[in-house]
């Protein structure tokens, strides 16, 4: 291997949604620091972090049947059973949910947490509260999809947040999505909320870190493994 390759392969990809985002940021820089030069040095940091935000490294996913994989990169805020939002079409019964909070400093770059086909996406308006906070899943802006896998069908909803203003799918209906495939991302700041049938055991806990594409959230395939009530016998 080269110098040049070693270099290169310790550089982390930066996704093509951040580049318009990085060339106004140092054009910005370079203008404003004509003038001040102070500003251009606070510049040149701020467009090192647009850079750090819009990092899209390589995952190594898991592989085996059933398993559900996180979404994004972040802490989990919630895990519970909740009834999915309406646009999502699953039902009105309650589902397992995963929620994971992402903040500035996470990697946005979204992955598909079980391998699929699209069956629906449901965009939705709406506010832009605390992505942290339990309302945020029915009071924000966000985007849901539905992926069909045999006779599964789990959601997995993309919420703006507090900061956040631009949530991005690159799906469609209709589209197949590979486990931990990118199917979008969001812009500064927000959350993911995984839905699963009811009975599934949750593999995570709240404020533990996760790492898209490669932390497990669930095993389908695994016997419900909730405590059963205890029979005494007299």
């Amino acid at each position: 291997m080269s110098l040049v390759d070693s270099i290169t392969k310790a550089f982390v990809p930066i996704h093509r949604e951040g580049w318009p985002f990085i060339a106004i940021s140092v054009v910005a820089t370079v203008v404003v620091g004509w003038f001040v030069d102070p500003l251009f040095w606070i510049g040149l940091i701020f467009t090192g972090w647009v850079c750090y935000f819009f990092r899209d490294p390589q995952r190594v996913t898991p592989v085996g049947d059933g398993l559900v994989i996180s979404p994004a990169d972040g802490t989990v805020s919630h895990v519970g059973e909740v009834i999915p939002p309406v646009e999502l079409e699953l039902g009105s019964a309650p589902m397992m949910r995963v929620s994971i909070f992402m903040n500035v400093f996470n990697c946005h770059v979204n992955r598909a947490p079980l391998g699929g086909r699209v069956i629906r996406v449901a965009y939705r308006a709406g506010k832009f509260l605390n992505a942290e906070l339990d309302k945020a899943s029915e009071d924000n802006e966000r985007n849901g999809l539905v992926i069909e896998h045999g006779d599964t069908r789990i959601g997995v909803v993309q919420i703006a947040g507090l900061v956040a203003r631009r949530i991005v799918c690159f799906v469609r209906e209709g589209e197949s999505l590979g486990t931990g495939e990118r199917f979008g991302l969001i812009r500064f700041g927000s959350r993911l909320d995984v839905y699963v049938p009811s009975g599934n055991v949750a593999k995570v806990h709240v404020g533990q870190t996760m790492i898209a594409g490669e932390t497990v959230l669930f095993d389908l395939l695994e016997p419900d493994a909730r405590p059963r009530p205890v029979t005494r016998i007299s």
